[in-house]
C-alpha cells in the first residue's frame, strides 16, 4: 500500500488536468455571475491588486488547470466564511473560466 502512495500523488494532478474545463460543464453561469456581484469578489480583488481587480487572475501560471481554479474558488469561500454550496462554487469557477482564463474541455 505505501509504494502506491506516491504513484498517486504523482497521478492526482494529471487526472484532474485531464478533466479539464468539463467540471464547468452543467454550472449555471448565470448563478456564478450573481454570486461574484453579491459577494462583492471583484471589490475585494481590486483591494487586493488594485486597478480593475483582474490582475489577481492566472498568478504567475499557479492556476494552470480548471480543477486548480475551482479549488482557489473553494478557499476564497472558506477564507471569506461565504458558505457557498459546492454548485455555487463551481457555477463561480465557470464564470472566472469563461471570462479570464478559458481551459479547454
Amino acid at each position: 500500500m505505501k509504494s502506491l502512495l506516491p504513484a498517486l500523488a504523482l497521478a492526482l494532478p494529471a487526472l484532474a488536468h485531464a478533466q479539464g474545463a468539463a467540471i464547468f460543464k452543467d454550472a449555471d453561469l448565470a448563478l456564478g455571475e450573481k454570486l461574484l456581484a453579491d459577494n462583492q469578489c471583484a471589490q475585494c480583488h481590486m483591494k487586493q491588486v488594485g486597478g480593475d481587480g483582474s490582475a489577481i487572475y492566472r498568478p504567475q501560471g499557479r492556476i494552470n488547470n480548471a480543477a486548480l481554479l475551482r479549488g482557489m474558488v473553494e478557499n476564497c469561500s472558506t477564507r471569506l466564511n461565504l458558505q457557498l454550496f459546492p454548485e455555487e462554487v463551481t457555477a463561480i469557477a465557470a464564470v472566472l473560466n469563461r471570462d479570464h482564463y478559458r481551459f479547454k474541455p
